[in-house]
């Protein structure tokens, strides 16, 4: 049981299981209290009250369904109105492993709504809230297949690079408000996530699966550390610093008013219509 001070309430997606169950369990350990939010009631429930009985905190346990309208205002309305919350985890998602032309449009679009809509809906309600006090943390589960796209399906990749974008521009626009912002890149974790995108979880090799354990606890070491971007499974962070100070170098030199040479495009006849539009 714990009687250390609330550090807030922590509001997580997609807590009945995997990932966000571990988020949930490692957050009341911290001293915050929560509300779980996923489908799946019967579980929620089960989960709140272990968490209730081993931790001393409050958790509630709140069954919506992201990719429905109503289910996802009342969850937008609580994370404006609730002033307790300090910390939102969207965790909340679906996967595909179907190529292109395998795959329905019917669940990419259901993708996109979770992954995608949802997330971002969840993000605008409590940004404001967080930055109106001055606090807050958003950590945004993302994956490693968001710089990576090859890797599964194009559109479940996508929606992933998504995230991992948005999170750049959260930071960018409001750390100086008070707001921290995590995009966390899971790479393969064991989770039910596989057996519903249509890969059974015993067909990966093992070498490459974590677990949501090992996974959470080291993004929540990566929070305490002040990354923006962390990838449990990286194990040469440096590799990820080069890389973000190349993307960064290289975003600096996209404007141009003439083409590249190597689009054979007239130097001086482009000069002549930047000339004529300024």
């Amino acid at each position: 049981m714990s009687n250390s001070p609330s550090q807030g309430t922590a509001l997580i997606t997609g807590a009945s299981t995997g990932i966000g169950a571990v988020y949930a369990d490692r957050l009341a350990k911290r001293s915050y209290d929560l509300i779980l939010v996923a489908r799946n009631e019967a579980r929620l429930k089960a989960l709140a009250a272990r968490l209730m009985s081993e931790t001393g905190r409050s958790v509630t346990a709140l069954a919506a369904d992201l990719s429905d309208k109503p289910g996802l205002a009342k969850v937008e309305s609580i994370l404006r109105d609730d002033q307790t919350i300090t910390m939102l985890v969207n965790n909340a998602g679906v996967a595909s492993v179907a190529p292109l032309l395998n795959a329905s449009v019917e669940k990419m679009d259901d993708i996109i709504a979770l992954n995608i809509t949802a997330l971002t809906r969840l993000t605008y309600a409590a940004a404001p809230a967080f930055v109106s006090r001055g606090a807050g943390k958003i950590i945004n589960v993302a994956s490693v297949v968001g710089i990576s796209p090859e890797t599964l399906n194009g559109v479940y990749g996508a929606s992933k690079a998504y995230v991992l974008a948005l999170s750049y521009s959260l930071q960018h626009e409001l750390a100086a408000k008070g707001v921290r912002i995590q995009a966390v890149l899971p790479g393969a974790t064991a989770t039910e996530i596989w057996d519903k995108a249509g890969l059974p979880l015993k067909d990966l090799p093992a070498s490459i699966v974590m677990s949501p354990e090992d996974m959470v606890d080291a993004a929540l070491v990566g929070l305490d550390q002040g990354e923006l971007v962390t990838i449990p499974g990286l194990h040469d962070g440096d590799e990820w610093t080069r890389f973000e100070a190349t993307r960064r170098a290289l975003s600096k030199r996209f404007g141009n008013a003439v083409p590249a040479p190597r689009y054979r495009i007239g130097a001086s006849a482009s000069a002549d219509r930047a000339r004529r539009r300024a």
